[in-house]
């Protein structure tokens, strides 16, 4: 037994973690919130221009249907290996200068794709805009979560995550306007604006004392958040509480049914009261088989400050479900919504012969539901739960797109319909997937867990687009897509179920 202060000095992770905790929610919260975010809005727009230009390209272009394909999957496939590439790098240089880094290539990569005179120079330079994309999504939301608290992580992330999807909606309400008047390339160079901020970035966001104290760089680490602690100090009316210590991981499994606060006391006191050494705290009534998902994870009692986490971690003891779980997660989800929406502006005008600017304005209103679902999931999830909110969101997907291929998906209005329904759901799934990945893994290996959950959700954004392409170019029903896809979703429901649960609970009771 010791008390938090011999905690702090055996260990400063610990008193790093309960420094952040107490900490109340402020301006600087929401000075570091609006930057990372600002950076996910343009890291969203850019994701969808290339849905938005494609019906001018093919008919300007003469596309044939695989052509077509591979100009929209060319980004998924870039997202697919930055994503990878982005968890060892944000591991090892740090959370802020990998976000920057990715920023920089996103909006250099855009602005040679709208100088692009052929399928050919648009093909390759929206493959390395996507490589950037790829890597500060996942790396934003490890950031994100790392200084977050326990009792309100959720809310937290998933309202930050909200600048997502409204991105992929101004990408859709700009396009509304600026691809008929102004034509496709006007699109690309509006989203080769956020290089403003690969510069800005590194100075106004200061680095995660989380990952800083796995690199050994615990003076550093004491510093920034030093900083941070006198900036919430002196827009706080009341000073924040003393550091608390780390409630205990819960007794319950790790199936999900365990409910720990994750708060700790926060009384004057707490600094004298003893806690369990974090060896003691993996201890439970009953010691777990080291196979189970309970069982701590490799070097869980000799990881501290300065060590570095391997890729292969994620795939031993109780981390391997976790990254199993996860990654069938992100593959569905992202494949479901890429299936949807990557082809949404084309069927409108190939297959029901609206006009551009109505296909345009159906597939705003989409974008614009999914806001709503991302909003919805971030006020009850902390209730609620992970679990329970991502079952019942793929349940919602599944019904929404099996209803439209019971209808037959006959008019334009009809698939608009249940179209932005399913979206409601899908897009909650994806943003509470941001918070849920990377509350799954240590510091040491947050973002490398964060990203490949972001490899399988580009496998599912190349594959979802590809399957549906396949099935019009062979001549495939309507009804068939949509009842693929809400297959596949019903497929993510069950494996939802073996997710789980995390809320309440602080980072390092999840990976004690």
């Amino acid at each position: 037994m010791t008390t938090v202060a011999g905690r702090s000095a055996a260990g400063p992770a610990g008193s790093i973690a309960a420094r952040l905790e107490r900490l109340p929610h402020s301006r600087w919260h929401v000075k570091v919130r609006f930057l990372i975010g600002t950076v996910t809005f343009f890291e969203a727009f850019d994701q969808l221009m290339a849905a938005s230009a494609l019906p001018v390209l093919t008919h300007d272009w003469h596309l044939t249907t695989s052509q077509a394909t591979f100009a929209v999957t060319a980004g998924s496939i870039g997202m697919l290996l930055g994503a990878l590439a982005a968890g060892g790098l944000g591991d090892r240089i740090g959370r802020v200068r990998t976000v920057a880094l990715g920023v920089a290539v996103t909006a250099l990569a855009s602005l040679a794709v709208a100088l692009s005179n052929g399928i050919e120079p648009f093909v390759l330079f929206r493959f390395v805009q996507g490589l950037g994309i790829g890597g500060v999504v996942p790396v934003a939301a490890t950031y994100i979560n790392e200084i977050a608290r326990a009792d309100r992580r959720g809310r937290f992330v998933l309202l930050y995550e909200m600048i997502f999807p409204a991105g992929l909606a101004a990408a859709s309400l700009v396009a509304v306007w600026v691809v008929p008047h102004l034509g496709w390339r006007a699109m690309f160079v509006i989203g080769a604006l956020p290089a403003l901020f690969a510069a800005l970035l590194p100075r106004q966001v200061a680095e995660s004392p989380r990952w800083l104290l796995t690199r050994g760089r615990t003076e550093e680490a004491e510093r920034i958040l030093a900083s941070i602690e006198a900036e919430v100090a002196r827009a706080a009316t009341t000073p924040p509480p003393p550091p608390s210590r780390l409630s205990e991981p819960a007794t319950g499994s790790d199936t999900g049914t365990g409910t720990g606060t994750g708060t700790g006391s926060t009384s004057p006191d707490a600094d004298s009261r003893p806690v369990e050494d974090s060896d003691s705290d993996l201890a439970s009534d009953s010691d777990p088989d080291p196979g189970s998902d309970l069982a701590p994870g490799p070097d869980a009692h000799t990881a501290g400050a300065g060590a570095q986490g391997r890729l292969r971690e994620l795939f031993t003891g109780r981390y391997l479900r976790r990254t199993v779980v996860v990654s069938g997660l992100w593959f569905v989800a992202y494949y479901v919504n890429h299936g949807i929406a990557t082809w949404l502006p084309s069927l409108y005008t190939k297959n029901f012969g609206l006009d551009l600017t109505t296909a345009l304005v159906y597939t705003l209103f989409s974008n614009v539901t999914g806001l709503f679902g991302t909003l919805l999931v971030a006020l009850v999830v902390d209730r609620v739960g992970r679990r329970p909110a991502m079952v019942a969101a793929f349940t919602g997907t599944a019904l929404a797109l099996g209803t439209l291929a019971l209808a037959g998906a006959v008019s334009g209005e009809q698939v608009a319909l249940f179209a932005s329904c399913s979206t409601f759901f899908v897009y909650a799934i994806n943003a509470g997937l941001y918070l849920y990945t990377p509350e799954l893994y240590p510091t040491r290996n947050r973002a490398k867990g964060a990203a490949f959950g972001g490899l399988w959700n580009r496998a599912g954004v190349i594959l979802g687009p590809i399957v549906v392409g396949t099935i019009l170019g062979a001549g495939g029903s309507l009804i068939l897509v949509f009842a693929q896809l809400a297959g596949i979703a019903a497929v993510g429901a069950v494996i939802g179920l073996f997710a789980i649960e995390t809320k309440g609970k602080t980072l390092e009771e999840l990976n004690a």
